[in-house]
């Protein structure tokens, strides 16, 4: 008896220690599990998509329902009464290339703390309107120009530069300009529009009891727990281009939407969530994100739930440990952006958002693109560091870390450069 104990003693251990190499990253090739890809094409009845109205018809919104349930929650079509008002004007920033506007931008009358700041842009060389690149920043608008005029973010911020107890000081001014290369950018031509994501919620499991999903609840009918930061951040971005499409400055056809990390996770969903934007623009956004989760590298379900739960709905937890039932896959949420143009960036050094997963999940989603007669990454090999690949999907690997580098915004700009021409 003693030693049948022993025995099922051991075997208890060993299951648990087994489970527990399975919740932590995975950071070595060979160990990627055998998976199969839900094919973006094949609809809910076995048939499969041969037309463009098929999938705007029936399997786009078919797939758009199933992240929404699984992974995002649902997102708030009801209208909003948005209101803004422009709160700085200065026609000589940057040294006089460019016109700085801080326009406040208010959802709720009930209660005008539901507020975004967005800092825009303009390059003053060119006349009459402008494409726009969008993205939220992730400690305050202060942090990505060294402008005394810019306020300080008074919200909870995550950790970062400048940052202390949460709260962005002083110090955070200018601390994430290499990210946002704002001179050069004006310089070409286009516009830079950007907001505080911790306005919308503060990115922390109880965020939602002070953010949007709380304080716009009743106005878009819709309760917290029905969707996630990810998707109330998305919501956001969709908000910032209603005012960016009636701004007289800006080309409401030309608003490109890009996003780092967890900022690119979002902007993803509000790509795919909203036609409006002309291209989206994804960097390192990994699991979540561009990254295929049933390839189990890096980050994966069980580690971004733990350490985020407020990111997804309770849903995606569920697959934790089961990814074969998920029915979907990243690729598909790419897939989701087409026709227009899309960009996956990753960084050699930055496993933990899974390069290859994401130009995985970037060529799975050609299948679509090409229903729409569009090219997409062109080629089944991972493509070697600084060679970039891909036509109406574009794809690179950069060397570095988890970061934006000027590497990154030059492969943006030529890719936005060479759309344009063709429109």
């Amino acid at each position: 008896m003693h030693r049948l104990s022993t025995l099922l003693f051991i075997c208890c251990l060993f299951s648990i220690t087994a489970f527990a190499q399975r919740t932590e990253a995975n950071l070595t090739e060979a160990n990627v599990p055998a998976y199969t890809l839900p094919d973006p094409l094949q609809m809910a009845d076995g048939k499969t998509v041969t037309t463009v109205q098929q999938w705007n018809k029936v399997q786009r919104p078919y797939i758009y329902h199933l992240f929404e349930t699984n992974v995002y929650g649902r997102f708030p079509r009801t209208p909003v009464q948005m209101s803004f008002k422009v709160t700085s004007l200065n026609p000589y920033a940057l040294d006089s290339l460019a016109t700085c506007k801080q326009i406040t931008l208010y959802f709720n009358r009930a209660d005008t703390n539901a507020q975004i700041h967005l800092l825009l842009y303009l390059p003053n060389k060119v006349r009459g309107q402008v494409p726009v690149f969008l993205g939220m920043n992730f400690y305050g608008n202060q942090s990505v120009v060294d402008d005394t005029t810019i306020p300080i973010t008074p919200h909870y911020t995550v950790k970062g530069p400048g940052i202390v107890d949460n709260h962005a000081t002083e110090a955070s001014r200018g601390a994430q300009a290499s990210q946002w290369p704002i001179k050069d950018i004006i310089s070409r031509g286009y516009g830079v529009a950007t907001f505080f994501y911790g306005e919308v919620e503060a990115d922390k499991p109880d965020g939602w009891q002070t953010g949007f999903r709380t304080q716009l609840k009743d106005v878009l009918h819709i309760e917290p727990q029905e969707w996630s930061a990810m998707g109330v951040w998305a919501w956001a971005l969709c908000r910032a281009l209603d005012y960016l499409r009636q701004d007289r400055r800006v080309n409401e056809d030309l608003v490109l939407l890009m996003g780092h990390s967890r900022l690119g996770k979002a902007a993803l969903w509000a790509g795919a969530s909203d036609p409006r934007f002309a291209m989206v623009i994804s960097n390192e956004s990994g699991e979540g994100g561009a990254a295929l989760s049933k390839r189990d590298y890096g980050e994966n379900i069980e580690i971004i739930t733990r350490n985020f739960p407020h990111w997804f709905v309770a849903n995606y937890k569920t697959f934790a440990n089961n990814t074969a039932a998920l029915p979907v896959d990243q690729h598909m949420l790419l897939s989701l952006i087409a026709p227009r143009p899309l960009y996956v960036a990753s960084a050699e050094g930055d496993q933990w958002s899974d390069p290859r997963g994401e130009f995985l999940s970037a060529r799975n989603a050609e299948p679509v693109y090409k229903l729409f007669g569009k090219e997409g990454v062109g080629t089944e090999t991972f493509p070697h560091v600084q060679q970039p690949t891909g036509e109406f999907i574009r794809y690179h690997i950069r060397s570095g870390k988890h970061d934006v580098t000027s590497y990154d915004w030059e492969q943006y700009l030529q890719f936005v450069g060479k759309h344009m021409a063709m429109r």
